[in-house]
């Protein structure tokens, strides 16, 4: 690790999801969509890094992680989750393959929205994101992490399936082959995915059998 940054604000997103706002190093830089590792500056966690996405502006003067608590692991994001403002964290450098190609179709499952938050953020503070869509996959209605502003950013190309338990405004199928051809009328385009590895597997290999070029699907290698 080589930065040590502070912890300056947690608060509730979802009811499993936090947003962190923490110190930002000077110097430090990154691309949107590129991730960090975070370890707990404390003597039994200090050495369990593990890999996290800011999801802050480029220009922000701090740095902001959207962390979902997975408590089954009693692990870092569950112990993450029990942090006070002026603790620290240990930070490395960025690294990552998931940078901003061209205009395209975010694709992601649960958690995996994360390292598109910078780049959709940034593309709207920029004013280019009219002709992006957003598929976004959840659970349920209360899983989807910062629904609103994706749907202000997206309206109607802000497409939301829930898998388990729907409502009205939300579709309820697995993102599969025929649910990409149902929705997406262009694959001559860039395509982002991110989510658990089988998932973002299945969606590469979906979007490449409906015509998609494989150079142009962007993930974590």
């Amino acid at each position: 690790m080589i930065y040590t940054v502070t912890l300056l604000m947690a608060e509730f997103v979802t009811h499993d999801v936090k947003r962190f706002i923490v110190s930002r190093p000077p110097g430090f830089d990154y691309q949107p969509g590129q991730g960090v590792e975070l370890a707990i500056n404390q003597p039994e966690w200090k050495d369990q890094g593990r890999p996290f996405t800011p999801t802050s502006l480029g220009e922000d003067k701090v740095l902001e992680f959207t962390i979902k608590r997975y408590s089954d692991h009693h692990g870092v994001t569950e112990k993450l989750h029990t942090l006070l403002p002026g603790e620290e964290l240990l930070m490395s450098d960025p690294f990552g393959t998931i940078t901003y190609q061209g205009t395209g179709v975010f694709i992601a499952g649960g958690a995996g929205i994360t390292p598109f938050m910078a780049i959709i953020r940034q593309l709207s503070h920029q004013d280019k994101l009219a002709n992006h869509t957003l598929i976004f996959s959840n659970k349920t209605p209360a899983d989807i992490i910062c629904e609103k502003e994706f749907r202000h950013y997206f309206n109607e190309k802000c497409i939301l399936t829930c898998t388990e338990t729907s409502a009205p405004g939300y579709d309820d199928q697995l993102i599969t082959g025929e649910f990409l051809q149902q929705n997406i009328a262009d694959f001559n385009q860039q395509f982002y995915t991110c989510g658990p590895p089988q998932f973002t597997k299945d969606i590469n290999n979906a979007l490449v059998e409906l015509g998609a070029n494989p150079n142009a699907l962007v993930f974590e290698k």
